[in-house]
């Protein structure tokens, strides 16, 4: 039973939802293997060593993976019930689907990882903001709280955003802008306006994600009334807004870079691109959408490639 949570869990979709996180906390200089003063370490028996940074970075990618396997969970459940995921769909059986779990069984894994993932905020949001940042905490915990809606509400009940083409919408603001900004906040307590053009990147490249799977699901999705932006447009306007979405990261990317120029360590990225725009040429010959389903994960590992030189870059100068 364990193995089939674990599946359902989607494990191949983390690299892809801590990328934010990554991004967010190198732009705010924040190297997880040094410590930063004095005043943020505690010693624990002499045998332990805790720094606050380093706490508000693990316990933000545990926060994320958190909301990653809670959306996961609640995809499968709402596209279960509602028939989405049939005989029709391209990739893996899901676990309604394939009966592995019951829809009460995935009810109470949803309660439960919203549950703990909420918990976790919670300790990431004290860690970061203690007593005397009142304000900043409560608005993290709406924001926290939101995240969890967001999370469930994708494919979930009567009026899930996802069935109505706003998908692209929420993974462009949850998974970049938030993800991002929010990240680097909890560090620094202010936001620089420059920021943004990372957390724009990291929003389309997730986006990218999404609009590659929709593109793959099309027909599948038409039938069960699975109205997402892909099926609205059409598979020529979804190959163009595909091409929009990756070359606009890669340009917010380099308009950073080139204003907050220091090294050419600072380029790193380009390197990531490298297979995202040789992905573009394989979406660009494409005239058989299940053939897509590999360049999921080429996408997915391309957008984490990305934030972990982007990362690099802003810490090794």
């Amino acid at each position: 039973m364990l193995k089939n949570y674990i599946q359902a869990a989607r494990l191949r979709t983390l690299p892809l939802s801590i990328s934010g996180i990554i991004v967010g906390s190198s732009l705010a200089k924040f190297n997880v293997w040094t410590y930063q003063s004095l005043g943020n370490i505690h010693n624990f028996g002499g045998n332990y060593i805790f720094n606050k940074n380093f706490a508000i970075f693990w316990l933000a990618i545990l926060t994320t993976i958190g909301f990653q396997i809670l959306s996961n969970f609640a995809n499968d459940y709402g596209d279960g019930v509602k028939g989405t995921d049939n005989d029709d769909r391209v990739g893996p059986k899901r676990a309604l689907q394939s009966g592995a779990i019951s829809p009460k069984q995935m009810l109470n894994a949803i309660n439960i990882t919203g549950f703990i993932t909420l918990l976790i905020a919670l300790l990431l949001i004290y860690v970061s903001f203690g007593k005397e940042n009142f304000g900043y905490s409560v608005l993290f915990f709406f924001l926290g709280i939101a995240s969890i809606a967001a999370a469930i509400k994708y494919t979930m009940g009567k009026n899930a955003y996802g069935y109505s083409g706003l998908g692209d919408v929420f993974v462009f603001l949850f998974f970049g802008l938030l993800s991002v900004c929010g990240s680097y906040f909890l560090y620094t307590k202010h936001l620089d306006y420059m920021v943004f053009l990372p957390a724009i990147s990291i929003g389309l490249l997730s986006a990218g994600v999404l609009n590659l799977n929709n593109m793959r699901d099309r027909e599948s999705d038409a039938k069960s009334n699975k109205n997402t932006l892909v099926v609205k447009i059409g598979a020529t306007s979804s190959k163009k807004y595909h091409y929009f979405l990756l070359i606009g990261a890669f340009i917010c990317a380099l308009i950073y870079t080139v204003e907050r120029y220091v090294s050419l360590k600072s380029f790193l990225f380009v390197i990531a691109f490298i297979p995202i725009f040789k992905h573009l040429y394989t979406v660009y010959k494409n005239k058989n959408p299940k053939e897509l389903d590999p360049e999921l994960k080429k996408l997915a590992l391309s957008t984490f490639l990305f934030a972990i030189l982007f990362g690099l870059g802003q810490i090794i100068l």
